[in-house]
């Protein structure tokens, strides 16, 4: 690096730190968004090694899912609730990348998640989207895509319906709430594909379904799911 690089790298620091979106401390240069510490202590749910894990489960008599898993517990109180919500609402995209980009690489190794051939995020209405500036499941998916060296799709699934927030709605509520808040275009495109539909959180995986079961209206069409979080509790 030369000196006048090296000076305004230090510049950059002063005004823009990079630190560790969980604990705080200056990362290192080998680190993005988390410090190496803190994603060893990451509770990873380790799910993409079990089919039959509570997330799939969710899912059972619902719709029909080849697989499904989150990356990481989203327990209330975890000192890991702040990511999520730097990502959802400070507008760090770049923390939805990068952790996608880690669960993307995991996945990879996993016999469950063989063959993808896109990922697909949640979709944003226009109206919703104009608002925040991006989608945080398009970060993650993103992410996932090059951890799965796949492509990720973003015009086949579409919101149409602008609906109330799902937080403090209960599992039937929120379902209700999304049951016909998606479309798709032209969606023979992906007649035989293999989609991992991704979101930032999981609870009732109500949204998910609604949009699984748009997805699996398409000749030959599969779908797995993968979120960055799994709210348990």
């Amino acid at each position: 690096m030369t000196l006048a690089k090296s000076i305004l790298s230090g510049f950059a620091h002063i005004f823009y730190p990079r630190v560790c979106g969980v604990c705080n401390t200056d990362l290192i240069h080998a680190e993005k968004v988390i410090c190496l510490s803190c994603l060893y202590k990451m509770p990873l749910t380790r799910f993409w090694n079990d089919a039959d894990n509570p997330i799939a489960q969710t899912f059972w008599g619902r719709v029909e899912i080849e697989n499904a898993c989150a990356y990481f517990f989203f327990a209330k109180g975890s000192k890991y609730r702040p990511l999520l919500h730097q990502l959802k609402y400070k507008g760090k995209y770049e923390i939805g990348v990068e952790l996608g980009l880690i669960f993307g690489q995991t996945l990879a190794k996993s016999d469950l998640y063989k063959g993808i051939d896109y990922t697909i995020p949640v979709p944003l209405h226009p109206k919703k989207l104009r608002i925040r500036g991006y989608n945080q499941a398009e970060a993650i998916a993103e992410g996932i895509a090059k951890g799965l060296d796949i492509g990720m799709d973003t015009s086949h699934l579409v919101r149409k319906e602008f609906t109330e927030t799902q937080t403090r709605k209960s599992r039937t509520e929120r379902i209700k709430n999304v049951a016909d808040a998606f479309e798709l275009k032209n969606g023979s495109e992906l007649k035989g594909k293999h989609l991992l539909l991704v979101d930032d959180v999981i609870t009732t995986g109500a949204t998910i379904e609604a949009c699984a079961a748009k997805l699996l209206t398409v000749e030959g069409c599969k779908v797995s799911v993968g979120a960055l979080a799994y709210a348990n509790t």
